[in-house]
């Protein structure tokens, strides 16, 4: 079954940058597109950004845009988010999430995503 291990998580201050990786096992990687998403404390889960199986679609919650990138290297079974201009509103737990069955906007429905990280936090300090 596929496996994500998530990794990269930490406190970092305001205007800094981490870079989040998630490590894919179990089936074939690029069967698979990949989003992040993550909770706030006391918030819903959500959407972060996505990418299809070839890395050449990408996708983006309006309040990420220009300063997060997805990226994936099919030849390591790996997925990041490099986030950049981190900001306080940014803190959450972030989750890695694989699905084989994704087209359109179902790239950033979470209940379209059946696989799912064990999460890594993130911390902004202002």
């Amino acid at each position: 079954q596929v496996q994500l291990v998530e990794s990269g998580g930490g406190l970092v201050q305001a205007g800094g940058s981490l870079r989040l990786s998630c490590r894919f096992s179990g089936r074939t990687f690029t069967n698979y597109a990949m989003g992040w998403f993550r909770r706030a404390p006391g918030q819903e889960r959500e959407f972060v950004a996505a990418v299809n199986w070839r890395g050449d679609n990408t996708y983006y919650t309006d309040s990420v845009k220009g300063r997060f990138t997805i990226s994936r290297d099919n030849a390591d079974n790996t997925v990041y988010l490099q986030m950049n201009n981190l900001r306080p509103e940014d803190t959450a737990v972030y989750y890695c999430a694989a699905d084989a069955w994704i087209q359109g906007t179902g790239y950033m429905e979470e209940d379209k995503y059946r696989h799912w990280g064990q999460g890594t936090q993130v911390t902004v300090s202002s």
